[in-house]
């Protein structure tokens, strides 16, 4: 059932957006009166699993679900229709139109990616608002287990204090990809500011560890179950480890550091069980544990608790407009630093590039409107970003030999466009084996 509801959004995430890329092409088209032959979601090699003909447009749905595609007539496009540009150009060709009709044809797919994401980080505003611990409250700093963070200088206490100058008022979930796309991160440890230079290559060395988290907050010792023939009958589900060996422990990571230091030995213990405070003694193992389990606790509980303070920002609908676009603008930017620090060999980040797994991996196994719209959002910037770039056969190709046409005066020769087209064509699926590939062999490694 989990694969089911993952493949369900992956599905429909990328339809949604092949669907509206598309559209950016087909409405301007259309409106300059240029005949668009096929509109399709997915590619139809060979066969289709369903098509119809309305007035002189075919939309269908292919079977090979790698992209769409809408063909418009007289365009030297993924057809290659050599037969149709051998013809004397026609009046409702693309190559009729003036090269500025042209060039708004184009953008139009990219725009169209844009304005959704921006649209849709609108609605989540207005819809969800904005929930986060502001960076204030994190009084006794942040949880870092992630051995690439402690090898770059980062420890268990530390308090991000601003990320390459910019500084962090609210702990969210961007913070983990600010800290991926940093420089310079400046912490502050046992009340002493100091700044830790990130490793030119650190987004491969996070590859070579665990997925989770670089940063979370530090959450308490909380029991969820007693393991089966565990000593420790004295504990319960739900109780909270207050201290050990009259030592206080308000977090896990103090529970833990605390019991490695006490193998083999029954120590006191207080902990926290229906609001009171209860003392205890408990046996710890040769290999640190006392046989149960542990669990996180919500965000409403650890509030409660007293831990920390979440604070919510709701939005009218005018009032997420500038939220949205605020967010948009940051994940749009966040993205170019990604595709600079891919096309930068000594990162190593072009290691990291997934394929369609990748993008499938993203999706969570539970159905959440607010994680899906996420996600979506970004996965239109990145299409957008992607299709802008200057590689003949993507939209920016097309763009720039348009843009050429339109300081220079010439128009690019048929017979140059379509080897153009070819060598873009092997570019790009250079570019997917090498991707999907890359998903392959982190598959095969466990990476």
């Amino acid at each position: 059932m989990d694969i089911v509801i993952k493949l369900s959004q992956f599905l429909l995430s990328l339809s949604l957006l092949i669907i509206l890329h598309e559209l950016g092409h087909f409405i301007p088209a259309k409106l300059f009166k240029t005949r668009v032959e096929k509109f399709y979601l997915f590619f139809d090699v060979k066969y289709s699993l369903l098509k119809k003909k309305i007035g002189e447009t075919e939309y269908g749905i292919g079977w090979l679900p790698l992209g769409g595609y809408v063909k418009i007539s007289g365009m030297i496009d993924e057809s290659m229709d050599k037969e149709q540009m051998a013809l004397p150009p026609q009046p409702w060709e693309f190559r009729s139109k003036p090269a500025w009709q042209r060039l708004i044809i184009m953008l139009g797919g990219v725009t169209v990616n844009f304005i959704l994401a921006f649209i849709i980080y609108i609605g989540m505003a207005f819809a969800y608002g904005d929930t986060y611990i502001a960076n204030a409250d994190l009084k006794d700093g942040l949880l870092i287990e992630n051995k690439a963070m402690n090898v770059a200088g980062f420890k268990t206490g530390d308090k991000i204090i601003a990320v390459d100058g910019e500084k962090i008022i609210k702990f969210d979930n961007d913070m983990n990809m600010k800290i991926i796309m940093a420089k310079h991160v400046l912490i502050e440890r046992n009340g002493a500011e100091q700044t830790i230079t990130m490793p030119i290559d650190f987004v491969d060395q996070l590859s070579k560890q665990e997925k989770g988290p670089l940063v979370s907050i530090r959450m308490p010792f909380a029991i969820t179950s007693i393991s089966e023939g565990s000593v420790n009958t004295a504990l319960q589900p739900k109780d909270i480890i207050l201290s050990l060996n009259g030592q206080p422990t308000r977090y896990y990571d103090e529970v833990t550091a605390v019991l490695k230091k006490n193998t083999n030995k029954t120590i006191a213990a207080t902990v926290l069980r229906n609001e009171k405070e209860v003392p205890l003694t408990v046996k710890v193992s040769k290999d640190a544990k006392l046989g149960i389990g542990i669990g996180a606790l919500g965000i409403e509980s650890l509030e409660k608790l007293g831990y920390y303070k979440v604070s919510k920002q709701e939005f009218g609908f005018f009032e997420s407009i500038p939220f949205g676009v605020e967010k948009g603008k940051d994940q749009l930017l966040g993205y170019g630093k990604q595709l600079k620090m891919i096309f930068n060999p000594e990162t190593k980040a072009y290691k990291q590039v997934g394929g369609f797994a990748a993008i499938f991996n993203i999706f969570p196994n539970t159905w959440s409107w607010e994680v899906f719209w996420n996600i979506t959002a970004l996965l239109s910037i990145m299409l957008g970003v992607m299709n802008l770039l200057p590689i003949p056969a993507l939209d920016g190709g097309h763009v720039m030999f348009l843009l050429y046409e339109i300081i220079s005066g010439k128009k690019p020769s048929d017979k140059f466009l379509e080897n153009a087209q070819m060598v873009g064509f092997v570019l790009l699926i250079t570019l997917l084996l090498f991707a999907n590939g890359n998903d392959i062999y982190k598959a095969i490694v466990g990476k």
